[in-house]
């Protein structure tokens, strides 16, 4: 795990943060940032809970479910005073509400009078909860902190890109499996099964965690759209197959993207295939500190055009610590008018898709932005991988790669 002086750390910049933007109190409902702070790790995200970061107390107060405090107890660098749960009768009550339980934990506090900041845009904050609070805490003035925890955790430290690293090892591992099990006749479900159990028995010397987002591996038409999981359905020789997953690791993320054929690729399909890795590989030499995401995205952008493409959605966006439904931070979009400079140690998902009405294709890389250039967290090859070719297998002149 972290040592008791990464998350004071944390803490620091997180209030210089709440200082930049007027906040006193930040209450956080994100799990992700949650963990970041506490080190609190348990799968209770589905039930009201948070940590309350204040400008002038050292330590956060972690506010959850009565079951759950055992978990916090465990997993937190926090003192037990600072656990406090609400009795079990606030879950899914048409009389009491969780945000009830805190509004009057910070008024015995005396926080009640404060700049509180909340998480407006989080997928663990409903309306309901947001109107609990300013109804109980009249005296207090609710500020939008937005992203605050999230663009803190968008530089990492060195045990963050070891877990990043390790969790790549793991997308490594669960992409050859993919790989090996993808076939005609061979049923979606039982690759999936594969790569879930690659991805969490992990390497002979680290195993793995449960993954933010669970493997999309649509084939034939169903590449057209990127997010398709899986069915019982089986494949069919001659079709394309994307794999998306992700290796994870304590809660850090390294996602994967390939695409393979079963059989023998369409010339649309190879030749899409090649002009993305070749447009990937000029992006990747051009990342380097001190340039803006938009700039990375204009790089891809020129290098697809030449051959007459175009990519509508974003290039990529920051990746590292996180829950589900998602592996991104809500931060760094690689995308026109994102203007971040990016800086070392930022840690990025690049995902060159590109989709179209009956076939597509992504080839994929997380990457960590060094003090001169970048590197890839993962070492997999990135060419078009055809299973099963046929004997003589050319398209304009070049022989496709045979894994």
């Amino acid at each position: 795990m972290f040592t008791v002086e990464e998350y004071q750390e944390r803490m620091r910049k997180t209030k210089e943060k709440m200082n930049e933007q007027g906040i006193e109190v930040l209450l956080l409902v994100n799990p992700s940032n949650m963990n970041y702070l506490s080190g609190y790790d348990a799968w209770s995200f589905y039930v009201h809970q948070m940590i309350i970061v204040m400008i002038d107390e050292e330590q956060p107060i972690w506010i959850g479910r009565e079951m759950d405090a055992n978990s916090a107890r465990i997993s937190t660098w926090m003192n037990n005073d600072n656990i406090i749960p609400y009795p079990d009768d606030y879950i899914q009550s048409d009389n009491k509400h969780p945000m009830e339980f805190v509004a009057n934990i910070l008024k015995e506090i005396g926080q009640a009078n404060r700049y509180i900041g909340v998480e407006m845009e989080t997928h663990y904050f409903s309306a309901l909860s947001y109107l609990k609070l300013i109804h109980h805490l009249p005296n207090a003035t609710f500020k939008d902190a937005d992203q605050l925890v999230n663009w803190v955790r968008s530089i990492k430290s060195p045990q963050e890109i070891t877990y990043m690293r390790m969790a790549a090892q793991n997308a490594e591992m669960a992409m050859r499996r993919a790989y090996e099990t993808i076939d005609a006749n061979v049923r979606e479900c039982d690759v999936a099964a594969n790569i879930f159990q690659a991805q969490i028995s992990g390497t002979a010397e680290h195993g793995g965690d449960y993954p933010a987002i669970v493997p999309m591996i649509p084939s034939g038409r169903k590449t057209s759209a990127p997010h398709f999981t899986w069915t019982d359905e089986r494949y069919q020789v001659n079709d394309p197959v994307i794999v998306e997953l992700a290796g994870c690791y304590n809660r850090y993320h390294s996602p994967l993207a390939r695409t393979m054929v079963i059989g023998e690729p369409s010339y649309q399909l190879a030749e899409t295939s090649k002009v993305i890795v070749e447009a990937l590989n000029e992006t990747l030499n051009f990342i380097r500190p001190g340039v803006t995401s938009e700039e990375i995205e204009e790089v891809w952008q020129n290098n697809i055009a030449k051959h007459g493409f175009y990519k509508r959605s974003r290039l990529g966006y920051s990746v590292g610590l996180s829950y589900p439904p998602d592996w991104g931070e809500h931060t760094i979009s690689i995308r026109p008018g994102d203007q971040t400079v990016i800086q070392p140690n930022m840690t990025l998902h690049l995902i060159p898709g590109l989709w179209y009405h009956d076939f597509g294709v992504e080839i994929s890389e997380a990457i960590r932005v060094t003090d001169s250039g970048c590197e890839t967290l993962a070492d997999f090859p990135r060419e078009l991988y055809v299973k099963n070719p046929t004997p003589s297998l050319y398209v304009n002149g070049t022989t496709l790669p045979k894994y």
